[in-house]
C-alpha cells in the first residue's frame, strides 16, 4: 500500500504495471474505491503504467473535512501526479470519476494525453436529488439507502447472476463513512460542466453500460456529442459499473482507443526506446536507414511486439532477458542475431564471463555444434569491440 500526504490529507494510491509505460490514471465511482478496477486491469495493455487511488473519504484515503467540490478532487489528482513525477497521463473515470476527469482536463488540459469517460455526464442528477440523499444518510446511515443505491449500479440481473460478488460490494458500500460519502455527494450536487465541456479538445472515448439506470446511454451519448474530438460506444450487459460487470468488453474498447490514438506511449515509441537502449543508436539508425516499403511493416511489428511488449514487461529485468536471448539464439543457431546481441551485451551489463557460461550451458542442452558456432562468433565480436 502507498500513501502520500497531499493537500493536507493522507491519500491512498497504487502504482502498477510497466512503470516506464504510458500512465493511465483510473478514478473510481461514488461509494467504491480503487478495487473497482481489479477485474479490468488484467485485460488492459500490459505496457501501461496504471495509477489508481481512493478519492477523499473513500477506501483508505482520509475523510474529508466538510463538503467537497470538483476543484478539491482535481487538486488531489494534480498533486498525486506531481508526487509521482508524471507530467501527462491518460485519464479514465467512471461516474463521479468521469466528472472529476472532465474537470481536471478543463483545468489542466496540457497534462491530459487523452480522456476515457464511462457512465458519466457533465451534470449527474439534480441538486435536489443529491441534497435529499445527503440528508437521509446523515440521519440514518449508509445501510439505510444501500439497496436502492446499488439497484442503480448494476444491470437488473447482476445480483441474481453474481450473488456473492453483489453481497461483497454491498458490504463494501455500507462501510463507507457517512462524512466521506456525503462530502462527495455535495460535489455532485454543485457540479455542472455543461457549458465548459466543448472546450475539451483532447482525444476522448465515451462509454456507457447499455443498462445504466443512473446515467442512461442517451444522456452519456449527449456528452460525447458535446465534445469536439470524442467517440462513443455502448457496453452490452453492463449497468453503471462496467469495470465490474463487463471488464473484458470495456478493456477491449480502451485498448483499441489507445492504440488508435497512439497514446499507449505509444507501444511503438516504447519499443523503439528499449531497442535503442539495448542494441545501440548506431545499429538502430542503420536498420531504419535500410528500411524500405517492403519491410517497413515487419520492422514496426518487431519494434512493437518484441521490444514494446515483451522486453518492456516488468516480470524480468533487462539483463536477465538479455541472458535468455543470447542462450536461445545460440541454441537455435541464429548466427546473425547472436552476433548482434553479443555486441549489445555492452549495453545490458552482461559480461564476457557470463557469455562463456551461457555457451557451456548451450553445449549441454542444445549440442556441441551449436555452442561451437556461437563461441566462434562471440570470439570474433568480442575481439572487434576490444579493438574499438
Amino acid at each position: 500500500m502507498n500513501f502520500a500526504t497531499l493537500n493536507g490529507i493522507n491519500l491512498h494510491y497504487r502504482s502498477d504495471g510497466h512503470l516506464q509505460g504510458t500512465p493511465l490514471v483510473l478514478i473510481h465511482s461514488l461509494g467504491t474505491d480503487l478495487r473497482l478496477w481489479d477485474d479490468l486491469i488484467p485485460w488492459l495493455d500490459p505496457t501501461l503504467h496504471l495509477i489508481r487511488f481512493d478519492l477523499r473519504g473513500h477506501g483508505l484515503s482520509a475523510d474529508a473535512a466538510g463538503e467537497l467540490t470538483l476543484e478539491d478532487f482535481s487538486a488531489d489528482l494534480a498533486a498525486l501526479l506531481d508526487h509521482l513525477e508524471i507530467d501527462q497521463a491518460v485519464i479514465l473515470g467512471v461516474s463521479i470519476g468521469g466528472l472529476i476527469a472532465l474537470h481536471f482536463t478543463l483545468r489542466y488540459q496540457a497534462r491530459v494525453g487523452s480522456l476515457i469517460l464511462a457512465d458519466t455526464a457533465p451534470r449527474i442528477g439534480t441538486p435536489e436529488l443529491w441534497q435529499t440523499r445527503i440528508d437521509a444518510l446523515r440521519a440514518h446511515g449508509m445501510a439505510h439507502l444501500a439497496d436502492s443505491i446499488l439497484a442503480r449500479w448494476f444491470a437488473p440481473d447482476f445480483a441474481a447472476r453474481c450473488p456473492t460478488q453483489f453481497q461483497g460490494l454491498r458490504t463494501q458500500f455500507t462501510r463507507n463513512s457517512v462524512a466521506g460519502y456525503t462530502a462527495a455527494c455535495a460535489a455532485l450536487r454543485d457540479a455542472d460542466l455543461r457549458a465548459e465541456v466543448p472546450q475539451i479538445i483532447v482525444p476522448t472515448l465515451v462509454l456507457c453500460g447499455a443498462q445504466d439506470a443512473a446515467t442512461p446511454p442517451d444522456e452519456v451519448q449527449g456528452l460525447a456529442k458535446s465534445l469536439p474530438n470524442a467517440g462513443f460506444a455502448v457496453l452490452p450487459g453492463a449497468g453503471h459499473t462496467p469495470p465490474i460487470e463487463q471488464p473484458q468488453i470495456m478493456a477491449d474498447q480502451i485498448n483499441l482507443f489507445l492504440r488508435t490514438h497512439q497514446t499507449v506511449g505509444s507501444v511503438y515509441e516504447q519499443g523503439m526506446k528499449i531497442r535503442r537502449e539495448v542494441l545501440g543508436d548506431a545499429h538502430v539508425d542503420q536498420a531504419e536507414m535500410n528500411k524500405t516499403s517492403f519491410d517497413a511493416d515487419f520492422q514496426r511489428f518487431i519494434t512493437e511486439t518484441a521490444w514494446g511488449m515483451v522486453w518492456a514487461r516488468p516480470g524480468l529485468d533487462r539483463r536477465t532477458r538479455h541472458l535468455l536471448t543470447l542462450a536461445m539464439l545460440a541454441a537455435l543457431g541464429k548466427e546473425h542475431e547472436f552476433a548482434m546481441h553479443v555486441r549489445a551485451s555492452r549495453n545490458t551489463r552482461v559480461t564476457i564471463d557470463e557469455i562463456k557460461e551461457i555457451l557451456l550451458q548451450v553445449a549441454v542442452y542444445a549440442g556441441v555444434p551449436a555452442a561451437n558456432s556461437a563461441i566462434a562468433i562471440a570470439k570474433r565480436v568480442i575481439a572487434e569491440y576490444e579493438e574499438e
